[in-house]
């Protein structure tokens, strides 16, 4: 073999070698140095009722991940007072990557920089990204109601989102206000927060009429799912500080 064609040879296997290894690194959120599980899998060990002691009963472990269930005696679509916090640490710069997935017409949220209010549901003091069933949801209606979008303020393009029954992946980064939404490795959303945009966006929201918007979103706080009565699935749960 001639050397230049060597050379092309070997350049040509280093570019599928680091090609592959871009693409190995990309598929896995959460995966390499400062990340730590949130959930182990086998319990809810950190993990408690907002504004409460313990893990509310319809909350329950399946195949590795945490399950969200409709609440005894509730219709679909009715929490059951279900929403839950990992209470062992606030966070306040970091990145968290959760894998959820979402039954038909399933409706759910994460949040994060979480506050407890006594007497007040979880998104009273609390952004919270939208986990949804785009297609058959009752609140599908609006475009910042759907999947990675921040919550009735901006909305994630819809076809970053895989359908119910399949796996999907949310990494939020809040670094000194400034926080994205990245949707099965797809950027959504960005906005800052404690600025006039962010109050703009709350003024044009629902939050305009929760204190716990007006009063400032908090500036650290708790990371926190939705139970909003249909069955939803969290797994993987992540975080690396920054």
């Amino acid at each position: 073999m001639k050397p230049s064609n060597f050379l092309i040879l070997f350049s040509s296997l280093l570019l599928i070698i680091f090609s592959s290894s871009c693409k190995s690194a990309g598929s896995s959120p959460g995966s390499g140095k400062g990340w730590v599980s949130l959930f182990n899998g086998k319990d809810f060990s950190g993990w408690r009722q907002v504004n409460g002691s313990a893990m509310p009963a319809n909350w329950v472990i399946e195949d590795g991940a945490m399950k969200v269930v409709i609440g005894e005696g509730k219709k679909p679509g009715q929490g059951a007072n279900g929403d839950i916090i990992f209470a062992d640490k606030k966070f306040k710069n970091f990145e968290l990557s959760i894998d959820w997935k979402a039954s038909k017409m399933a409706n759910s949220g994460i949040f994060y920089n979480v506050r407890e209010v006594p007497g007040k549901p979880i998104y009273y003091a609390a952004p919270e990204i939208q986990i949804l069933d785009n297609k058959d949801a009752t609140d599908n209606k609006v475009a910042s109601h759907l999947a990675g979008s921040l919550y009735d303020m901006i909305a994630a393009d819809p076809k970053t989102v895989k359908p119910a029954g399949e796996w999907n992946n949310i990494v939020v980064r809040v670094k000194d206000g400034h926080v994205t939404h990245i949707q099965n490795g797809v950027e959504v959303v960005h906005y800052t927060l404690w600025t006039p945009e962010w109050d703009n966006l709350v003024q044009n929201s629902k939050f305009k009429a929760f204190p716990g918007f007006t009063e400032g979103i908090s500036k650290e706080g708790y990371i926190g799912l939705q139970d909003h009565g249909y069955p939803v699935w969290f797994k993987n749960i992540k975080i690396r500080e920054l």
